[in-house]
């Protein structure tokens, strides 16, 4: 099994989502992550769906019945070779001023921000490529983590 990064070109109308989220449930593939945003033509949005698949014919299958849906203009498969992704996770980790200065450290390490700082927690904001977010997420596991949230992927190929 591995992750697949699929951008579709969809009508930007009422249901657009709705339909293509049915359309993975009713074929059984769970959506590991999903970005909508909006794209240069305001008739159009662009669809950014993280799925895991087992074989490359199962992603035939998908990219197919994506394909027949009349929202559906474009649709691409995203390779790590030749795209630029990136995602935004927000991370909300409890910590005394003592462990705070730790903290810190290792969000600078990472080139993450410290949005918000109070006397028992801090969050802290980190953007790049999701191999970076897993890997900061796994350096500060040994804290309390509260909560934390991520955007999912964005991509655009070069």
């Amino acid at each position: 099994m591995k992750y697949e990064v699929l951008s579709l070109l969809v009508d930007n109308q009422s249901g657009t989502l709705t339909r293509i989220a049915s359309l993975f449930a009713r074929r059984g593939y769970n959506i590991e992550s999903l970005t909508v945003s909006a794209v240069k033509d305001s008739k159009y949005s662009k669809i950014t769906i993280t799925t895991i698949i087992e074989d490359k014919h199962e992603l035939k299958q998908i990219v197919s019945q994506c394909a027949k849906l009349e929202v559906v203009r474009d649709i691409e498969i995203i390779t790590k070779e030749d795209v630029v992704q990136r995602e935004i996770c927000l991370v909300k980790i409890k910590c005394k001023s003592e462990k705070a200065i730790e903290v810190v450290n290792i969000a600078n390490i990472y080139k993450a921000n410290i949005v918000d700082f109070s006397k028992d927690s801090l969050i802290v904001e980190i953007t790049g490529k999701p191999a970076k977010v897993d890997a900061f997420l796994k350096v500060i596991e040994s804290y309390e983590i509260i909560d934390f949230c991520r955007t999912g992927i964005t991509a655009m190929k070069r």
